[in-house]
C-alpha cells in the first residue's frame, strides 16, 4: 500500500553526494501541499524519508487517492516526459525529506546515466503494474474485503492514516468505511 523503491533511493543518494550532479533536498511538514494538479513544476522529487499521498480532486472537491508513496519513490516525473501540468496533487502525510532534481538535470541523467535511466523506467513500469490490479480489485470485491486486504498489507493503517484518506484511497465515503469498521468490530466482540 505504501510503495517504496530502495534501489532508486540508494542510487540517488550516491548521486547526491557529488555536487556536480546538482541534486538538492527539501523538507516538508506533515499535511503540507507539495504539488497541485493542473499546475506546472520544474523539478521532480525522490523521497528520502516520510510518506506522501498522490491524489486527484474533482470540481466538487472530492478526492481519490491514487497511491501512497514512501522512501525511494519519485513524483513529478511524468511532467518531464509530456511537458504538461501535474496530473495529481501531492501532499505530505508525515514529515518529509526529499531529494529534488530539476527537469534539465533529470533529462541529462536519463540521457547519460544508463543505470539511472533503467531505475526510472522500472519505477514507472511498477507504478503502472500496481494500479490496474488495485483498481480492478476495488471494483470487484465488497468494501469489507478491500479493507481487510489493506489491513493485511498495512496492519497499522487505522493508526497511521486518517479515515478520510483511507476512504479516498478505497474510492468510498468515510460513512461507508465507518460502517465496515463497526461491522468488523462487532464480529470481534
Amino acid at each position: 500500500m505504501i510503495r517504496t523503491n530502495q534501489d532508486l533511493l540508494t542510487y540517488i543518494s550516491k548521486l547526491a553526494q557529488n555536487p556536480v550532479n546538482l541534486i538538492g533536498s527539501e523538507t516538508f511538514k506533515a499535511k503540507q501541499s507539495i504539488l497541485e494538479q493542473h499546475r506546472r513544476y520544474n523539478k521532480i522529487f525522490i523521497i528520502q524519508q516520510g510518506i506522501v499521498k498522490c491524489y486527484l480532486s474533482d470540481e466538487n472537491g472530492k478526492s481519490f487517492i491514487q497511491e501512497f508513496l514512501g522512501e525511494g519513490m519519485e513524483f513529478g516525473e511524468l511532467e518531464v516526459f509530456d511537458q504538461k501540468p501535474a496530473i495529481c496533487s501531492v501532499s505530505a502525510v508525515t514529515a518529509l525529506q526529499t531529494y529534488t532534481v530539476s527537469h534539465s538535470v533529470f533529462e541529462n541523467l536519463l540521457a547519460k546515466d544508463l543505470k539511472f535511466n533503467k531505475l526510472i523506467m522500472s519505477a514507472l513500469a511498477a507504478k503502472i503494474r500496481y494500479k490496474a490490479p488495485r483498481h480492478s480489485y476495488q471494483q470487484s470485491y465488497p468494501i469489507e474485503e478491500n479493507f481487510l486486504r489493506l489491513k493485511q498489507v498495512f496492519p497499522e493503517i487505522i493508526t497511521v492514516l486518517p479515515k478520510q484518506d483511507i476512504a479516498n484511497y478505497m474510492g468510498i465515503t468515510t460513512r461507508s468505511l465507518n460502517r465496515v469498521l463497526r461491522q468488523l468490530e462487532a464480529r470481534l466482540e
